[in-house]
């Protein structure tokens, strides 16, 4: 197969979310929040177990009030909102504002580290000609972080699930991503960390390849091995 187009999922596969208790101790000191170091661990523990942290771990319940829009909620950025910050609220925080807060700074550049191979992989596919989209189920706009991590100039397009109110594994989001690029479905690999999301776009015709959403220390060069430039590394 020559490659002429990858398509990049976006948590755990080209960036990672921060851990929880640095995600909660960031949000803590931008609202001048002053806990015991007890309670910061206390709370982050919930927190976790709470899923409340998009791109973090998932829920070990989702309350029934929340059910059905967890299951739809990369499709509208307000319901992605709701179903987190309700999520949150399971957590009994000392402020009120923290749960917007939170939710708020899971959004910003500084809560997301690229993978260390990223801008590397990238770089190569662009300098081969070869295509590249970002294909994410999500609720908000991830650019901003591209831009801020110095990658947004090596991403031909973006297709956001909350943009189209579509949901990977739904073949349309990859059909959008591969007619942005202009490219023939079986010409694309599409790259990713969950065999059922990501997969979904084998029911195009394009090859999938899969990562491990490890921590960042712990993944040095996933992307490098997947072969997408051959002969580059």
């Amino acid at each position: 197969m020559q490659i002429k187009g990858v398509l990049f999922d976006f948590s755990g596969t080209l960036f990672r979310i921060e851990p929880v208790r640095s995600w909660l101790r960031a949000v803590l000191a931008e609202q001048a929040v002053t806990v015991s170091e007890a309670d910061v661990e206390r709370y982050a523990r919930e927190l976790e177990a709470a899923g409340a942290l998009p791109g973090g771990p998932v829920p070990r319940h989702v309350p029934a009030r929340l059910a059905s829009a967890w299951a739809t909620r990369d499709e509208n950025a307000a319901v992605h909102r709701e179903v987190y910050t309700g999520l949150a609220r399971q957590v009994a925080l000392p402020d009120p504002g923290l749960y917007d807060a939170l939710y708020e700074r899971h959004k910003s550049p500084a809560a997301w580290q690229p993978y260390p191979d990223a801008a590397q992989v990238l770089g190569a596919l662009r300098d081969n000609g070869i295509r590249v989209g970002v294909v994410s189920n999500i609720g908000w706009d991830l650019r901003p972080i591209f831009r801020a991590h110095g990658l947004d100039d090596l991403v031909d397009a973006y297709v956001l699930s909350y943009e189209h109110s579509i949901q990977k594994p739904d073949p349309r989001l990859f059909r959008t991503a591969c007619a942005l690029l202009a490219l023939d479905p079986a010409d694309v690999v599409m790259v990713g960390d969950d065999r059922r999301a990501d997969g979904g776009a084998a029911a195009l015709g394009c090859e999938v390849r899969f990562v491990q959403p490890l921590p960042v220390d712990e993944r040095p060069d996933g992307l490098r091995m997947l072969g997408l430039v051959p002969g580059d590394f």
